[in-house]
């Protein structure tokens, strides 16, 4: 069966111009002008194709949404942002891949193979009680569930969604709160502390998040532990 690729972009130039090259090796495609109707055809997609400037809001928030939310279907951005601030933000945000326009429509291709190809691989096994259900915003450690605050599940689940992934501050004030917030390190490392302090008392798994010292936080892996 074809891979379904979403692609997100309001030039129709553009957006039908990828879907024809898309469907001519072998995928299969449809087309979003904005996030409203992203937001409705991405559940029959495998992977999206995301502009980040989009008439109804800002891809990069979309990134986040979707990750929140629990959905890991693969999202490559396609963007005329260039700086290495604005690619550093969506990969940290959840993209998969970045490619900048003007582009080459073989290079698209190439890229959403590589990326379906990477993620076909098995990620690492968390070995703890730690359970996130992102649609109802239920934290459990065991059996006992955790008493987070918005804040608090949004740190949890950023640092669950890659195990053994090293964030560092920045990448997590970014994820959680966004740009344009004055948060400091000083506050992100508070609320490790919080829920280390849940964590320890729901299941004794206070080293569930563990601190590499001068870069940031992490999940530990079944393999950290062994």
């Amino acid at each position: 069966m074809a891979t379904s690729v979403l692609i997100v972009e309001d030039e129709p130039a553009i957006a039908e111009s990828v879907a024809y090259f898309l469907e001519r090796e072998g995928f299969t495609a449809s087309i979003a002008l904005n996030l409203a109707e992203a937001r409705r055809l991405i559940d029959r997609c495998q992977l999206v194709v995301l502009d980040l400037m989009l008439p109804d809001g800002s891809g990069q928030h979309f990134i986040v949404e979707q990750r929140q939310h629990g959905r890991a279907t693969p999202i490559i951005v396609l963007s005329s942002r260039d700086a290495e601030t604005d690619r550093v933000a969506a990969l940290d945000a959840g993209a998969d891949d970045y490619i900048n326009k003007p582009f080459s429509p073989r290079e698209v291709t190439a890229r959403i193979r590589a990326v379906l190809r990477r993620l076909g691989r098995p990620r690492p096994r968390v070995d703890s009680p730690l359970q996130l259900d992102r649609s109802t915003r239920l934290a459990h450690c065991g059996e006992r569930e955790l008493p987070l605050t918005r804040v608090e599940f949004d740190l949890l689940a950023a640092l669950a969604n890659q195990p053994g992934r090293v964030y560092t501050r920045a990448q997590l004030i970014e994820i959680v709160w966004g740009s344009g917030f004055a948060i400091t390190d000083r506050t992100v490392d508070s609320h490790i502390k919080a829920l280390r302090y849940k964590l320890a008392k729901a299941a004794d798994q206070a080293h569930l998040i563990e601190t590499v010292r001068g870069v940031g936080y992490r999940i530990r892996t079944a393999e950290r532990h062994s």
